[in-house]
């Protein structure tokens, strides 16, 4: 658009077109693509901007605080983590529904959070293992509490890759759980960064980690999805979209006063974006929006093109001896289920999950489906005790 309507003030204009620059990051931060149909909300705005301030409010998702650690990464950027130790005399009855009768050794297990994201989005799965075992969860860069990336700072910054994500992961390793076995838990971006790291460290992979899950995340291929929409369309804005986000994210403070004009219609891209279901608590959807809407602008930019460079389906092969779980929603729009079925196929011991009527944050929309599985993992990844580990390499458990 070349300009606003007759007699819009130059500050007016501007201002609109953040707006529409705003939804478009809204749909970008979501995983989506220009082009999206959008219902026409009946309710007034001020019934739903109280309706988001309630639950904000009384939302109890996402207050989960562990013993904070800081991690730093090989450009210096400051790397937010929090740890969850085992808890003295936990209750044995707990322990018994999350792992049956075996329950688990020493083991670190290390949670990877996705795009736009931070490491609140494994809200439920942190309050089910909290206590029975050793937990790990880490901001990305520019995410949640970590700092922004060094390197992709000042006029002459770069663009975060994914292999760099992988040395962040190792960075977080070295400060948080410098030994001991490790499981490692991925969704969408995150499960790229645990390939990185195994693609870059695989004697980490061989000496010391007993499990590897992936949710709702893909090897690569990523340039091939069409996120529900005309594969045309998508082409189209794939195009344009590195370069509109370069310029966007120099425009940082415009841009957030468009996303926020610009509320009810990020809240529904969220919404299909990340649930599939029809039923999912409004205040888990709210706070998921918070989370993503949390993102500045210059961090959606700095990551963006990772994405369609991310092909890490070689390095897969350095996980060949490790119990693997590989679970998607069935309705993924953002990295379809087909994505997570392929990284199973490479790895034939892998388990592979679909589950019904789960979109991209499936984690949050059916947590009790992703949390069994990984119980499941912890035990068929040898970290019990029992004569079948005894006196085996304590990197498998």
């Amino acid at each position: 658009m070349r300009g606003g309507p007759v007699g819009e003030s130059r500050s007016t204009g501007h201002w609109r077109r953040a707006g529409f620059a705003g939804a478009a990051i809204g749909v970008l931060a979501a995983g989506a693509a220009a082009g999206v149909a959008v219902e026409r909300l009946t309710v007034g705005r001020s019934v739903r901007q109280k309706a988001r301030l309630a639950l904000d409010s009384a939302g109890p998702y996402g207050g989960l605080r562990g013993t904070p650690g800081r991690a730093l990464a090989d450009d210096s950027t400051v790397l937010y983590y929090e740890v969850e130790e085992v808890a003295d005399g936990a209750e044995p009855a707990r322990r018994r529904r999350l792992f049956g009768r075996r329950e688990p050794a020493p083991v670190t297990v290390v949670f990877s959070h996705g795009y736009c994201l931070n490491q609140d989005s494994w809200h439920f799965q942190r309050a089910a293992l909290r206590g029975l075992v050793r937990t790990v969860h880490w901001d990305q860069r520019g995410h949640g509490r970590s700092g922004h990336g060094v390197s992709q700072g000042g006029p002459d910054g770069v663009p975060v890759t994914i292999d760099q994500l992988g040395r962040d992961l190792k960075a977080v390793l070295d400060a948080a759980a410098p030994e001991g076995p490790l499981v490692l838990v991925g969704h969408s971006m995150g499960g790229m960064t645990v390939m990185a790291l195994a693609e870059r460290y695989p004697e980490l992979i061989r000496d010391r980690v007993a499990g590897v899950a992936f949710v709702g995340t893909s090897a690569g291929k990523l340039g091939e999805v069409s996120y529900g929409l005309p594969i045309a369309g998508v082409n189209a804005v794939r195009r344009v979209l590195p370069g509109v986000l370069r310029a966007l994210g120099s425009q940082t403070e415009l841009v957030e006063r468009g996303r926020r004009a610009t509320a009810d219609l990020f809240a529904g891209l969220i919404k299909k974006y990340s649930f599939a279901s029809k039923d999912v608590d409004p205040a888990v959807v709210r706070f998921a929006e918070r989370m993503i809407e949390s993102t500045p602008i210059d961090v959606v930019a700095a990551f963006y093109p990772a994405f369609a460079e991310h092909d890490r389906a070689a390095a897969l092969s350095v996980l060949a001896e490790v119990p693997v779980l590989a679970l998607a929603g069935d309705h993924d729009l953002v990295t379809p289920s087909s994505h997570t079925e392929a990284i199973a196929a490479v790895l034939p011991g892998a388990e592979l999950v679909i589950v019904p009527d789960g979109g991209h944050l499936v984690m949050l929309e059916h947590p009790e489906a992703v949390t069994d599985r990984l119980a499941d993992l912890l035990v068929r990844a040898g970290a019990a005790p029992g004569a079948e580990t005894a006196g085996t390499d304590p990197g498998r458990g």
